[in-house]
C-alpha cells in the first residue's frame, strides 16, 4: 500500500497550547486509519494541518507526493475533508447542495451529471434530493455530507468524528460505504472518540494531548490489556456502589457498568480481583474476559477515571418500587404522519431509563413530550405524580433537564450561567448561594468561572450544562444524548456523577445513540417507527438476540436485530 501521508516531527501551537507535539506518523492507502484520542488530544488540528487548512510550526507534511507548507492548493485537489460538525447549507435542499459543490470543485456538464448519479446512489439519498438539508435526520446529514465531499473522487478522505449523534444503523451504513471507497484504493483518515469504531480500522494514530501514544493495528493495542479484563456479575442493584468502590482500589484501572454487572481492568502486573478484593458477598462472581480494546486505550492513557462524586448523599424519601414517570399511550401526529404512536411505559423511583433509536424512529419526540417541551396529540403522561401540561411551572420544578446540544447561554460566563439557573429553578438567598458553590466545588468549574461557556472544552461544557439541570435536587433528570461526542474518560466521570444520583433515588430517563452507554441503563425502550418494539433490561435484549453464531451480541447488534426483524415483519 503506498504512503499517502508522512508527517516527519510535526508541531502545531496556538498560543501556550501545543495541541500536536514532534508527531511523526503515516497514513497508507486503501485502508481506513483512526484518529484516537480524548478531547483536546489535536486530533481535529492533525486532520486540517493534513488537508492545508493549517501551517504547522515545525516538521514536514507530505500529503499524496505534495508539501503542504508550499502545495496546499494542489493537496485540495486530491484530498478530499469533511469537518466535524456539519458544514453544509441547512437552508438548501440535498440537491442545491449538491451543486453548490460541484461549482465550487469545477465539476460541470456531463461529469456533473454522471457524479450526482453516482453519489446519490451509492449515499442512497436520490429520493430525498428536494428535501432541506436542515430537516435530514443525523445519519442522513452525515451521507449528504460524504457525498459533498466526493463530488470530485478523491485519493485521500478526512472524515472528522462522522459518527458522532448517528444511530448504530447508520452508522453501520457509513461504514459500509466507507469500506466501499477503500476497495475503490481511497485512503481514509477516520478520527473518532468512540472506541468501538477504533476497533474497525486497519491502523490507529492514538493520540494524547498532542503527543504520539501508539500507531499500528488495533489488535496489537488490544492484546497488551490480554488477562487483565473481568465482568462482575450477580452484583444486582449494588452495582452501582461496587463500582465506586472498585475504583478506589489501586490494582483497579478501570472499571464500567455492563447490563447487571460491571467489567473491571486491573493494572498491569496485578492479580484478577476476588470477592474479597472487591470487600462484596461470596455469591458474587467474577470471570475473565476477552479484552476490548477500550480496555488497553484507557489503559494507555494512564489516567483513572474516578468514580467517586460528592453527589453521593442521603437517599431521598419515597418508597424505592414507587411509579415517578409514566407515559400511556402516548401518541404525537403532524398531519398525515405519525411521529409517536401509542407509546406507553412505566419508571421506578432511583431506576435508569433508556430510549434508543435510529435516528428519526421518534425517540426525540418520545423524550420530549415527557419532559413537557411538546404537548401530545393524544395520551397522558406523568412525572412524579404531576401532569407537566396542567401543572406548569410548579411541576417543571420537580425536573431537571440535560438537551442534547449546548443549551445554555455560550455568550454568558460560567458564574453567571449558574446564577440564571438557580433563578430559573426559583432558588433565592441562601439556598440558592450554596447551591451555586456545591455545583462548582462538585464538577471543578472554579478555573472557568468567568470564561464564557460558548468557549470551554467539551467536557466542561457538559459538566456545566448536567450542574445547570440538578444545582435545584429534581426528582426526575431527563439526559438527551448527553455525552455526544465526548471521550471515555469524560464518559466515565459524567456517569460517576449520574449513578451517584440514582443511589439517592433521583430517577433518569436518557436517550443515547451510544450502546455502552446503554449499559448503564436498568431498563431500556426501543423506538422505531414510532412505536416501542422491545423493552427490558441491556442483557435482555442481548438475550433474546442470540444465536448459536452470535452468542454474546452486544447491545449494538441487538439494536440492530431487532429493528431488521421489526422492518421484516412490517415488509411480510
Amino acid at each position: 500500500m503506498a504512503t499517502l501521508v508522512e508527517l516527519d516531527g510535526v508541531s502545531k501551537r496556538f498560543g501556550a497550547t501545543l495541541a500536536i507535539d514532534a508527531l511523526s506518523a503515516v497514513v497508507k492507502g486503501g485502508e481506513v486509519t483512526g484518529i484516537v484520542g480524548p478531547d483536546g488530544a489535536g486530533k481535529t488540528t492533525l486532520l486540517r494541518l493534513i488537508d492545508g487548512l493549517l501551517r504547522a510550526d515545525a516538521g514536514k507534511i507530505t500529503v499524496c507526493g505534495r508539501n503542504a507548507a508550499t502545495e496546499a492548493a494542489a493537496i485540495h485537489t486530491v484530498a478530499g475533508y469533511m469537518p466535524q460538525r456539519f458544514g453544509l447549507y441547512e437552508d438548501l435542499t440535498v440537491h442545491e447542495n449538491l451543486t453548490l459543490y460541484a461549482d465550487l470543485r469545477g465539476v460541470v456538464a456531463a461529469e456533473r451529471a454522471r457524479a450526482f448519479t453516482r453519489l446519490l446512489g451509492f449515499t442512497k439519498l436520490e429520493p430525498f434530493q428536494k428535501r432541506l438539508a436542515g430537516q435530514l435526520s443525523g445519519g442522513m446529514k452525515q451521507k449528504l455530507g460524504l457525498a459533498c465531499t466526493l463530488i470530485r473522487k478523491p485519493e485521500l478522505l478526512l472524515l472528522d468524528e462522522p459518527g458522532v449523534g448517528v444511530d448504530p444503523i447508520s452508522r453501520r451504513e457509513l461504514w459500509a460505504m466507507v469500506y466501499e471507497l477503500v476497495d475503490q484504493g481511497i485512503g481514509i483518515v477516520w478520527s473518532t472518540s468512540y472506541l468501538d469504531e477504533a476497533e474497525r480500522c486497519g491502523n490507529v494514530i492514538v493520540l494524547n494531548e498532542g503527543k504520539l501514544l501508539y500507531q499500528g493495528t488495533p489488535g496489537a493495542l488490544t492484546s497488551r490489556a490480554a488477562g487483565r479484563s473481568f465482568l462482575v456479575t450477580e452484583a444486582g442493584e449494588g452495582r452501582r456502589k461496587l463500582l465506586s468502590h472498585a475504583m478506589t482500589l489501586p490494582e483497579i484501572a478501570d472499571g464500567v457498568i455492563q447490563g447487571r454487572g460491571i467489567r473491571l481492568v486491573v493494572a498491569e502486573g496485578e492479580a484478577a480481583p476476588t470477592a474479597a478484593s472487591l470487600g462484596v458477598a461470596e455469591e458474587v462472581s467474577v470471570w475473565p474476559v476477552a479484552p476490548r480494546f477500550e480496555d488497553a486505550f484507557v489503559a494507555l492513557l494512564g489516567a483513572k477515571a474516578t468514580h467517586q462524586s460528592a453527589l453521593a448523599g442521603v437517599r431521598h424519601a419515597g418508597e424505592r418500587d414507587a411509579i415517578v414517570v409514566a407515559a400511556n399511550a402516548l401518541t404525537k401526529r403532524y398531519g398525515s404522519f405519525t411521529a409517536a404512536d401509542h407509546i406507553s411505559f412505566a419508571i421506578k423511583r432511583g431506576e435508569i431509563f433508556g430510549l434508543l433509536g435510529p435516528n428519526g424512529a421518534g425517540k426525540s419526540t418520545t423524550f420530549k413530550m415527557m419532559c413537557g417541551l411538546l404537548r401530545p396529540t393524544s395520551g397522558t403522561t406523568s412525572v412524579a405524580g404531576i401532569d407537566l401540561y396542567r401543572a406548569g411551572s410548579a411541576g417543571r420544578a420537580r425536573i431537571g433537564y440535560m438537551a442534547q446540544k449546548f443549551s445554555l447561554y455560550g455568550d454568558l460566563s460560567v458564574r453567571q450561567n449558574l446564577a440564571f439557573f438557580a433563578g430559573v429553578y426559583g432558588l433565592k438567598g441562601e439556598r440558592r448561594a450554596a447551591a451555586i458553590a456545591r455545583m462548582i466545588a462538585t464538577f471543578a468549574l472554579t478555573p472557568y468561572l468567568e470564561a464564557d461557556s460558548g468557549s470551554l472544552p467539551l467536557g466542561f461544557k457538559q459538566r456545566l450544562a448536567l450542574a445547570c439541570a440538578i444545582m435545584h435536587e429534581p426528582d426526575v433528570l431527563f439526559l438527551d444524548e448527553p455525552t455526544s461526542g465526548v471521550d471515555p474518560l469524560t464518559r466515565r466521570e459524567f456517569w460517576a456523577h449520574i449513578n451517584a444520583t440514582v443511589e439517592r433515588g433521583v430517577t433518569v430517563m436518557v436517550t443515547t445513540h451510544f450502546m455502552d452507554e446503554a449499559e448503564y441503563c436498568d431498563r431500556v425502550a426501543l423506538v422505531y417507527r414510532g412505536r416501542v418494539i422491545a423493552e427490558g433490561s441491556p442483557d435482555d435484549l442481548k438475550a433474546s438476540v442470540a444465536t448459536g453464531e452470535t452468542q454474546e451480541p452486544t447491545l449494538e447488534d441487538a439494536f440492530i436485530a431487532l429493528v431488521d426483524a421489526d422492518e421484516s415483519r412490517l415488509a411480510s
